[in-house]
């Protein structure tokens, strides 16, 4: 597979197919490949923010997940009094 369609927060689709879930979320897409390592030569920081710029403009969220969680990468801090819980890490 060389060439994927996608679009920005997964907008479009065939509006006579009732129920029709609309396209992959291009930052969804991006993420994915990037997560295993496919080179895509997209910026996924840039494109994130575009996407949020569509939300802007469109005036409601769109079902991307990517613009809504942060990429794989991204870190959030434990939940105060659960860190004492886990076991130490070795190394």
């Amino acid at each position: 597979v060389t060439h994927f369609d996608a679009s920005i927060g997964g907008l479009g689709g065939c509006p006579f197919a009732p129920g029709a879930s609309g396209n992959v979320c291009t930052e969804d897409l991006v993420h994915c490949l990037h997560a295993m390592e496919v080179e895509t030569g997209i910026d996924l920081d840039r494109l994130l923010a575009v996407s949020r710029r569509v939300e802007g403009i469109v005036g409601r969220a769109l079902p991307g997940q990517v613009v809504k969680a942060g990429p794989y990468t991204r870190r959030y801090p434990l939940p105060d009094g659960i860190a004492h819980r886990l076991p130490a890490r070795a190394g």
